[in-house]
């Protein structure tokens, strides 16, 4: 327990099982509110702004989004130093690495905006657009990168609450943004705002939300203090020697699966893009829901690791890859069988062309949530440049195939050019070698893990087939018959595809963890 002395610098405490559930919890509301957020307001803004203006506001949100890789890594590894730090209660050391990376981000953000003038100039000859388009995009394009500029620098205080294990206080405030973004998208547009003047708003709303962020990185750890007089290049030197590798992670997983869209607007068309986006966007909301297990395993593979504790490792192997899968496969299969009733509930029969794209998207989603805990053992159990090899080499042949592709098969080609490469890097490289580092076969970890959790799919299909007649056409149908079909998948699963034995220690954790939250207060 914390004395008083130490909560003043450091903060409370909290349970460790009950803090997880809550960081969970909230993030998936938050998800669940982007969600509801993106399919009420993808068809709204198509049908206030035209196919053709939604298209260029997806492909300028497509290039700021690489901007995030300028961090160098940085903003991963910074929560890694974070955590670090507090867990051997060195304040000082501490707050010269926020205040270094202060510095350091700061720089990155007035990069961030020199480099976006840069794009900017060069919009009309790069891209695909008319002419009528280069002035919008150019605009949307300074407007964002701005927002990012600023996010750089205040990128800190979020870390500090992720560094934590606080983070779902910034899950609270995301929360709140989205909803405020959302409130405000609509009364721009009913009062006949243009694209523009869209943009604007909500990214006045977003800088308003960094605020909050700042706000609750000082409550969590009351012994914050950033000033530029606190700048150590020693710190930076420590926190580089790690960001490196995180760095080629990110950078990889950018051109994996954000380049697409900038293929096909440079290589088709701006309403090509809107096609893309839809199939996209059902796609990652698949990807939030399914992995958020995967990354809340990877502190304990760090710990297990470093105390060599093989046996636990193969146990997050095998029932992380077990319950990410439980996750993925009922979401990803539901999704991929309806799509063509979803697709055209949600955005009309235009968009019909998205539903081949959500179905080869989807299975790249499935892929990635299989290997979830793969990855996570690579990462944080000393196979790291493996890790960042076969991503970067992944990332590499991805866009090469997409543009050679894209031309003779249309956006279907760029799905499959993510697709294949995804899929033969896992398959051949990343699990095989996770299997070797945790000691576990891979015929076991398809008996233990990947079947048990694939084959209950069988019933999801069935009862989708026989309920697809009676659903309807709209999305509240289509949505219950999903819910139902996953239910009858979780039976399956729950009932009869996992052992009895890992059922009742399931089931023993939900008891303790529903125990203790009824029993006490949760800070107590």
């Amino acid at each position: 327990m914390s004395t008083p002395d130490e909560t003043r610098v450091w903060g409370a405490g909290d349970r460790p099982l009950e803090l997880m559930a809550r960081n969970l919890t909230t993030r998936y509301v938050a998800i669940a509110v982007e969600a509801v957020v993106g399919v009420l307001m993808m068809p709204f803004n198509v049908s206030h702004l035209g196919a053709s203006a939604y298209g260029l506001w997806a492909l300028t949100a497509s290039i700021t989004m690489y901007f995030s890789v300028l961090d160098l890594g940085y903003g991963g590894a910074l929560v890694k130093f974070i955590a670090q730090y507090r867990a051997w209660r060195q304040r000082d050391a501490l707050n010269e690495i926020l205040s270094t990376m202060f510095v350091v981000f700061s720089g990155v953000g007035v990069v961030t905006f020199l480099v976006t003038l840069v794009v900017a100039s060069q919009f009309g000859r790069v891209f695909n657009v008319t002419p009528d388009q280069i002035r919008t995009g150019q605009s949307l394009l300074l407007i964002t990168s701005g927002y990012i500029a600023i996010r750089f620098a205040a990128s800190i205080f979020g870390a500090v609450v992720y560094g934590f294990q606080r983070f779902y206080l910034n899950d609270l405030i995301s929360i709140g943004s989205s909803i405020a973004v959302a409130l405000t998208n609509v009364v721009v547009l009913q009062r006949g705002g243009d694209l523009v003047t869209l943009v604007s708003a909500t990214t006045m709303v977003r800088v308003l939300s960094l605020g909050g962020f700042v706000l609750t990185g000082f409550l969590v750890y009351p012994g914050l203090r950033v000033s530029t007089r606190l700048f150590r290049r020693e710190r930076l030197r420590e926190v580089t020697g790690f960001s490196v590798y995180v760095m080629v992670l990110d950078w990889s997983a950018k051109l994996n699966y954000s380049a697409d869209a900038l293929v096909i607007g440079a290589m088709v068309s701006t309403s090509a893009v809107a096609v893309w986006t839809v199939g996209e966007r059902l796609a990652q909301v698949s990807a939030q829901l399914a992995g958020q297990l995967t990354g809340s395993l990877f502190p304990l593979v760090v710990d297990s690791d470093a105390a060599a504790r093989g046996d636990r490792l193969r146990d997050i192997m095998i029932h992380g890859t077990l319950l990410s899968l439980a996750l993925a496969v009922p979401i990803c299969t539901g999704l991929a069988v309806m799509a063509g009733p979803i697709v055209d509930a949600w955005m009309g029969p235009r968009f019909q062309g998205s539903v081949v794209v959500v179905r080869l998207l989807l299975c790249v989603v499935l892929v990635r949530i299989g290997a979830g805990s793969a990855t996570v053992i690579l990462r944080g159990a000393g196979q790291h440049r493996l890790l960042a090899i076969t991503n970067a080499t992944t990332a590499i042949v991805n866009v090469l195939l997409s543009i050679a592709l894209v031309g003779p098969l249309g956006i279907a080609g760029v799905a499959i050019g993510t697709l294949l490469p995804v899929t033969v890097g896992i398959a051949f490289v990343l699990f095989p070698r996770a299997c070797v580092r945790v000691g576990v076969s891979a015929r076991d970890m398809v008996r233990q893990a990947i079947w048990p959790a694939v084959w209950p799919a069988l019933g999801l299909v069935a009862v989708l087939w026989v309920g697809s007649p009676l659903a309807g056409t709209r999305l509240s149908g289509l949505a219950v018959l999903l819910v139902i079909a996953g239910l009858v998948y979780q039976a399956l699963f729950l009932g009869l595809a996992i052992p009895v034995a890992e059922r009742r220690v399931y089931w023993s954790k939900l008891g303790q963890l529903a125990r203790r939250r009824w029993r006490e207060p949760a800070a107590a």
